[in-house]
């Protein structure tokens, strides 16, 4: 498979596949550059069902870690938007083609970006949003949207916990159901378009290694990178990366 491409090209996927690792047990807000540096690399719809499997080999890796904390009880509130926002994704997702999704992926990448900056420095106001069925709605409406056709939906989901003031321990046993639910439902959906199938399944075990290796890393790589350099340079590459992904 990977002998048709060329090792920089391989070595960045690894690299985004790395990211990814790392954001499920170190840097959450990482995840953005696996999304934009495997939709660069493949396309960014085939991008899609490359990047679904990794996730749930994530998710089934984290949700023993945090099992304990919350209950799925805590769950079931947000389930049914975000189902009706993956029903929006994949009937989206199954008429457009690579141009357009580019241009969809890049503004999602962005709207995260937003909400991630709001949730880091402006929880305060967030904080005082009402706690409302609107809400609740708005907020698993813009999760399924964007983890369907991005696999972008943690700032969203962050937005949501810190409405509900959601302790840490709470945030991440809560987050690590609700999302190991709803990357195995996404799995028929992209399956039915074709987005996940044995070629994007090579090119997953291929990047496993790259991977794995992120899953290790991310609680040592807190300690030796200061948080706030992380931020603005997570910030910065983002950026870039999404507004070239609308503009060219």
């Amino acid at each position: 498979m990977f002998a048709e491409l060329e090792w920089p090209v391989y070595a960045a996927a690894l690299a985004g596949a790395f990211c990814l690792g790392v954001s499920k047990t170190g840097f959450p807000g990482l995840a953005i550059l696996n999304v934009l540096i495997v939709a660069e690399l493949f396309g960014a719809r085939e991008s899609v069902g490359i990047i679904l499997p990794m996730l749930i080999l994530c998710d089934l890796i984290v949700y023993p870690l945090f099992r304990k904390y919350a209950s799925w009880s805590r769950v079931w509130p947000l389930m049914a938007p975000a189902l009706v926002g993956i029903l929006i994704g994949w009937y989206l997702l199954g008429r457009i083609d690579n141009a357009v999704a580019e241009n969809v992926i890049g503004g999602t990448i962005l709207l995260m970006l937003i909400l991630q900056w709001l949730r880091a420095h402006r929880d305060t106001f967030l904080t005082k949003l009402p706690d409302s069925r609107a809400f609740r709605w708005g907020s698993g409406l813009v999760i399924g949207v964007s983890t369907m056709m991005a696999n972008a939906a943690g700032p969203a989901y962050s937005i949501y916990a810190l409405v509900h003031r959601m302790k840490k321990e709470d945030f991440l046993g809560i987050g690590a159901r609700f999302f190991l639910l709803l990357n195995l439902i996404k799995v028929p959906f992209l399956g039915n378009l074709e987005l996940i199938n044995p070629h994007s399944l090579k090119i997953d075990l291929w990047l496993l290694p790259g991977l794995l290796l992120g899953i290790l890393s991310g609680r040592k790589l807190i300690a030796l990178v200061p948080q706030k350099w992380f931020e603005w340079l997570l910030y910065a590459f983002s950026l870039i990366a999404a507004v070239r992904m609308i503009l060219f």
